[in-house]
């Protein structure tokens, strides 16, 4: 195009911001087949159903995938995943999608009730039934907390819950955690209680969003390295863990404080996890509008940013460009960290185990 601005022909560099390389994740954590062999089939609805040993080994999966994407392009060969979201979705519906897709591995996908039988009253056990003939897992987000479960009783593949109204979000939260670890891959060694603590500050209300619930049920499988937490709300709900989570957060051992006030504390953070919106029904809602990030928040210079995203004003783009910025990292590794957990529910395991 004679005459054309440059700016058209701006070369982006790749994006640098909180990717750290996953490899040394891979020299944290020793290679154990056995704590993945069992999720071979299994429904995944909460993140209460995960054990330590096993977190570690989906984490060192992903970064072998991360690690090393164009050696793991055919293990799913052969095999179908049923992708249906109920609710609006952007990166977690693509990021699954993606994930199935780079394992080699075709997707039916559906993205609106009315097209199906459901809108003519067919039942959810009798939709399950009918998926066990079409393919071989299925990835369910919608905005009725029970659906996964009334669907799960029917299905022989394996469902992975997407996001289930309040309830939870589970791999929303496996990425969160292998995000983490990729930031300081030293932290899946046990600490000892003399160790310097990890200070996490939480922007959020656990009993109204499901991100920030799953992400404290996984929290609390390494009390080691999560025992300083501060949930950052405004007040406007009394009860802000819902039914249990306070008693699983006692048991674990945990400190976690409230604050009403985010500048007393976010100087002292070392990750600022920030969400502001929660699906009701069947729209959103915000709370904790007056939480707001930007580069005039008074950060600790090696603290990092994160949020499940989509984002509006509580984290102004100005943070993109910054070393604080991870929540772009978090996106990016959704996408392995799915190809390992879809890799085991489909008894794929042992043709990528091998592979380095």
């Amino acid at each position: 195009m004679v005459g054309a601005p440059d700016v058209f022909f701006k070369r982006h560099e790749p994006d640098t911001y909180g990717n750290a390389h996953p490899k040394e994740l891979l020299r944290q954590i020793t290679e154990d087949v056995d704590y993945l062999l069992p999720l071979a089939n299994q429904h995944i609805m909460s993140a209460d159903q995960f054990k330590r040993e096993t977190l570690l080994q989906l984490f060192r999966l992903a970064a072998k995938f991360e690690a090393n994407p164009s050696r793991f392009s055919t293990p799913l060969q052969g095999k179908i995943l049923i992708s249906a979201f109920y609710e609006p979705s952007t990166r977690t519906r693509l990021s699954f999608e993606s994930a199935w897709h780079r394992l080699g591995g075709d997707i039916m996908s559906i993205t609106d009730r009315a097209t199906t039988g459901i809108a003519k009253g067919e039942s959810l056990a009798d939709v399950g039934e009918m998926f066990n003939n079409y393919g071989d897992c299925v990835v369910l987000r919608d905005i009725n907390e029970k659906s996964p479960f009334e669907m799960m009783d029917s299905l022989r593949i394996p469902i992975i819950n997407a996001g289930n109204g309040l309830d939870e979000h589970p791999t929303q939260a496996l990425s969160d955690i292998y995000t983490i670890f990729k930031w300081r891959p030293s932290l899946v060694k046990r600490r000892r209680a003399n160790q310097p603590r990890l200070k996490v500050g939480i922007i959020g209300v656990p009993d109204k969003m499901r991100t920030v619930r799953s992400l404290l049920k996984l929290m609390i499988k390494f009390p080691d390295v999560f025992n300083d937490i501060t949930l950052i709300h405004d007040g406007s709900t009394k009860d802000i863990y819902g039914p249990r989570l306070t008693e699983q957060i006692d048991e674990a051992g945990i400190t976690v404080r409230e604050s009403h006030n985010l500048e007393a504390v976010v100087g002292d953070l070392d990750i600022v996890y920030i969400n502001a919106i929660a699906w009701i029904k069947d729209s959103y809602e915000s709370y904790g509008k007056s939480f707001k990030l930007d580069t005039s928040t008074p950060l600790k210079n090696s603290a990092i940013i994160m949020h499940p995203l989509a984002r509006g004003e509580e984290l102004s783009t100005d943070l993109d460009e910054t070393h604080h910025n991870w929540y772009f990292a978090q996106a990016r590794g959704a996408v392995f960290l799915r190809m390992a957990l879809l890799t085991c529910l489909v008894q794929r395991t042992g043709r990528v185990m091998d592979v380095v």
